[in-house]
This record gives C-alpha cells, structure tokens and sequence, in this order.
C-alpha cells in the first residue's frame, strides 16, 4: 500500500508541476513599448507566462508614461492567471480596477470577470486518491458564485456574460451536489432535521441542476421524521404535480395517501 501512495503522490506532484506552460522565457526586447507589447502579448498567446511578463514588466520600467505601461499592468495579470497563480491574479485585477477605473478593459468587465474566474479555477478537482470534491468544504465554490454574479450585475453589458453564467451553471452544481452529499449524510445518520435544513437550502438555491424530485422525496420523508406532516405533504405534492412522470410519483402519492388526514 505505501509504494502505491508514493507513486500517486508524485504523480500529483508532477500534475502540479506541470499543469501551467512556462515556455523558455527567453526574450528579445525592442526599443518601443508598442513593439514590446506586441511579442508580449505574442508569449501569452504561446503560454511563455514568464517571457511575457518580462515583456511587460520591461515596458513598465522603461515606458512608465506610454499608454502601453496601463495595458502592461493588466497583462501582467493574465501572466499570472495563466500561470495559475491565481491569488496574485486576482490582486493585480483589483488593483488595475482600482486605478484605472474607467479604462475600457474595466468598463466593459473584463477585469472584473477575470477575478471570478480565478476564483473558480482555484476549486479543487477530483482525483481517486482524495476524497470527491462535494465532501470538502465550499467556501471557495461559494466566493466564486458570488464574484460572478457580481459581475453580472454591474455590467450588464459587458461580451463577457455567457462565460461567466455558464461558470455560475458550474459553480451550482458544485454546491448543490455538497448540499446533496450533507443532506443524505444527516438522513443516513438518523439526524432528519439536518437534512430538512440542507435540502431546503438546496431546493431555495439550486434548482434544475438535476436534483429536485429526490430532494423533494427525501424532504418529505424528513418532515415526516421531525413530526411535520403538513410539511411533508407540501414537499411530495409539490413532487406529483411537478414531476407526474418521474420516478418518485408513484412513491409520493402512496406516502399522501399514508399521512394524517387534515
């Protein structure tokens, strides 16, 4: 058992290791700072993040007033969140938004979609070894959910909407399956209440990301459990009228049948 933990552990390593292109960093520098942006921005588009972060730290030294410079600092950034250094990405975002408030690249959100989602790539993946990532915890998940919807509400406009709702879709069905994973956690281990908690949660946040008849199935068996039977026959008719076709109906309308009469 231990030589094949070790062996899966360098392989992890070595995912890590490995996960973001770094290029040679070797670089040619010119004499204008358009010319320096230009192979910059040419090594972000290879994945050289360290070539093109000298170019632009280059531009910011030697170019401090030149348009390029503003630009600089914002590409800066992209090196870092191709290089997966999200943390710094996120914090050189915010500050380009900070002083450069009415830039183009702030107004039309692009920095501020960036920041979300360098949230997300931060959420852990699976992988066999470890436990799946709807056990752990979902602070992460969550601030990512909530930068992105940020983002949508202060530019409404903005070309980069569609990545970002279908990020919010992901992020969404991360933390339903947590709420799902805790939910049946407290049912298996006699605690109904604390399933009746998480599914309502589940049910007021995450709904149609392929959870909501099991959850109303389970929900009504949960208030029954905690002696709510008007509850409980919310939940299953809820799932009857909703899902007439689905696979729990049928155990739903003999459950109705079973409860208390008003």
């Amino acid at each position: 058992m231990i030589p094949r933990l070790l062996v899966a552990f360098a392989l992890v390593v070595g995912t890590v290791a490995c996960g973001a292109k770094t290029g040679s960093g070797s670089v040619d520098y010119s004499v204008s700072a358009q010319k320096n942006y230009e192979k910059g921005l040419k090594e972000l588009e290879r994945g050289d993040w360290v070539a093109a972060s000298k170019y632009f730290g280059f531009i910011k030294s030697r170019f401090p007033y030149s348009k390029y410079a503003v630009l600089a600092e914002l590409r800066l950034a992209d090196a870092e969140f191709g290089a997966e250094q999200y943390l710094e990405a996120i914090d050189s975002y915010r500050l380009f938004i900070k002083f450069h408030p009415t830039h183009e690249m702030v107004a039309n959100g692009y920095a501020s979609y960036r920041i979300g989602e360098a949230y997300y790539k931060q959420l852990p993946g699976d992988f066999w070894l470890f436990p799946p990532s709807y056990e752990k915890d979902q602070s992460a998940t969550e601030d990512a959910g909530t930068e992105l919807k940020s983002f949508l509400d202060k530019y409404p406009d903005s070309p980069y909407r569609d990545k970002a709702k279908d990020i919010i879709v992901k992020v969404g069905k991360r933390l339903a399956d947590h709420e799902w994973y805790v939910a049946r956690y407290y049912w298996d281990r006699g605690k109904p209440m604390g399933t009746v908690l998480r599914l309502r949660r589940l049910l007021e946040n995450y709904r149609g990301v392929g959870y909501d008849e099991e959850a109303l199935w389970l929900l009504g068996r949960a208030y029954v459990a905690v002696d709510m039977p008007d509850r409980a026959r919310v939940a299953w008719t809820e799932l009857v009228q909703k899902y007439p076709k689905g696979d729990r109906a049928g155990d739903a309308k003999d459950a109705l049948s079973g409860l208390p009469k008003r």
